[in-house]
């Protein structure tokens, strides 16, 4: 174990809040040296992109600051892990000697199991273990049934008639996320009540297959900020006791994500009032299913890139930094729901 690189797999539905946890980790990484595997549906780079802007990554020889951030876009990490996860991580074996550890961030719509499992490959197992998996819950959107039915109706139904199909695949994502975990974040705390925050405790609670514990975080005031004491260190070995981690997906070779989930990609060259952008997201996510916006912003006389993300019709900007000499003043934004009617998307923001 002491030779080995830790792994730390960060899971959790979309929106969640797992990419402000890991750029946390890397501003207050307390002399770590750390590598990042980010996954994201949808070609664009988002993630990567919030991740190195930090501006802490370390520099090689030709002053590249980004080169511990590294992204596969446009696929899933459950669904790739021979054809794209494994080879990164034999490039990052290559490495181990100026890597303390590994942080990979899955896509929102992946299971962390298949990507815990292939650490039992012996060129992995030998270099790599899975230190703990941590799974990251959005408490308000959860509270808003943003990705389940009424759980009590659903309960009911399935006592009823044991043949109807009582689970979305929506919410069996979210139950096989929990049922790995080795730490939940419960975060976005601040957007609820006390009361709310309780069920959607309890709710969590009765997914865990085990005793784990739950910590808190606020959206705003410390916005997925926890110690780096509390996130890595686990040496939990987890690729060797999934037993304990029940997933639907145990008795299948593969897995398949709803068809009807897909992303979309808008890349305008011109800059938007981020108000009136916003309320015609919010009319966006009202009139289409779509679960996620984010994106980068161009705003008129402004020096700054602004971040927007969505997660339904609840939005949060801010100024990540500055545009660079070289790049193009675009506005980049990626759509995740289902069914998404890409063409009335751009046909709005274009109008817009």
């Amino acid at each position: 174990m002491a030779t080995k690189i830790p792994v730390t797999v960060i899971t959790g539905f979309l929106g969640s809040g797992k990419t402000s946890l890991i750029r946390h980790l890397l501003q207050n990484n307390q002399g770590r040296r750390i590598a990042v595997v980010v996954n994201e549906f949808g070609e664009l780079g988002i993630d990567g992109e919030l991740l190195k802007s930090c501006q802490i990554c370390p520099e090689d020889g030709e002053g590249d600051t980004n080169t511990n951030i590294f992204e596969l876009t446009n696929g899933c990490l459950c669904c790739t892990v021979q054809e794209e996860f494994y080879p990164m991580m034999q490039e990052l074996i290559k490495r181990r000697d100026s890597i303390d550890c590994i942080l990979i961030e899955t896509s929102g719509l992946a299971l962390p199991k298949p990507l815990v499992k292939a650490f039992r490959w012996q060129e992995i197992r030998n270099a790599a273990t899975v230190d703990a998996v941590i799974t990251v819950v959005d408490c308000a959107a959860v509270a808003a049934g943003t990705f389940a039915s009424d759980l009590e109706a659903i309960a009911a139904q399935r006592q009823a008639d044991d043949n109807l199909e009582h689970e979305t695949p929506l919410q069996e994502l979210f139950e096989d996320q929990l049922a790995c975990a080795d730490l939940v974040v419960l975060n976005k705390i601040d957007l609820v009540d006390a009361e709310t925050k309780a069920r959607v405790e309890e709710l969590i609670k009765q997914e865990l297959p085990r005793v784990v514990k739950i910590v808190e975080s606020n959206a705003y005031s410390g916005h997925s900020q926890l110690d780096a004491s509390i996130l890595l260190g686990f040496q939990a070995a987890v690729e060797d006791n999934l037993d304990s981690r029940p997933s639907h997906h145990d008795t299948e070779e593969d897995h398949n994500h709803d068809e009807e989930i897909t992303s979309t990609n808008l890349i305008l060259d011109r800059t938007f009032d981020p108000e009136k952008l916003q309320q015609q997201l919010e009319k966006l996510a009202q009139q289409q299913e779509i679960y996620r916006i984010k994106g980068f912003v161009a705003v008129p006389n402004k020096s700054m890139r602004l971040v927007m993300q969505g997660v339904g019709t609840r939005f949060d900007k801010f100024y990540d930094r500055p545009w660079k000499p070289e790049e193009a003043r675009q506005t980049r934004l990626v759509f995740i729901g289902r069914d998404l009617k890409s063409s009335e998307i751009e046909s709005q923001l274009v109008a817009l």
